[in-house]
């Protein structure tokens, strides 16, 4: 079986993203080695990887208090500052994000352009029954309708960038779960670069 590597700008914003119970989290630890214990973003590989479930796993136990809304709003909200810290600093960034809405899109490709950084998709793209799966397996759920606004969300974008738009990203590589069990390696070292505002 032919392996693969994929290849982005130094220094730029990837954004992994796909269906809840995808297979996300699982190709981050096999490329990065990460156990799922972390609570905060991983160096490795001339990279900060940044997996959500970092967030989550940083405020559980300690705003135990508030509704469930604000705490995934504060989770959100520490994702973010991670990402935006680490390309504060010229770091290139792989970051998870189940959400795919354009306007979360939106936010993170403002967040790429105030580092002049380019901004980048990667999306895995699974069959909804094996993301449904996928979610049984890791034993965290999501409610049906949540993941009928998920699905909606991502067969938009799923559209734009099969039409050639990969908006508001520079671009968007899309991996089935077969070619992602391929991938070896994602590498920041691309000549090609955004252009500049």
């Amino acid at each position: 079986m032919q392996r693969a590597t994929l290849r982005f700008p130094p220094g730029s914003l990837v954004v992994l993203t796909g269906l809840p119970g995808a297979g996300k989290t699982t190709l981050l630890r096999r490329l990065y080695g990460l156990h799922g214990s972390e609570s905060a973003p991983v160096v490795a590989d001339a990279v900060v990887v940044i997996d959500s479930g970092q967030s989550r796993l940083h405020w559980a136990g300690r705003i135990t208090w508030a509704p469930r809304p604000v705490r995934r709003a504060v989770v959100f909200a520490t994702h973010v500052s991670r990402v935006s810290q680490a390309l504060a600093k010229g770091q290139a960034v792989l970051a998870h994000n189940r959400g795919c809405a354009t306007y979360v899109l939106k936010g993170f490709a403002w967040l790429a352009r105030r580092q002049r950084a380019s901004f980048h998709l990667l999306l895995l793209d699974a069959p909804p029954a094996a993301a449904v799966a996928g979610q049984h397996a890791r034993g965290r759920v999501v409610a049906p309708r949540t993941f009928a606004r998920h699905r909606r969300n991502w067969d938009s974008l799923l559209a734009r960038v099969a039409g050639g738009d990969p908006g508001p990203a520079v671009s968007a590589h899309v991996v089935t779960r077969a070619e992602a069990d391929r991938l070896e390696h994602i590498v920041f070292d691309s000549a090609d670069r955004a252009p500049a505002d």
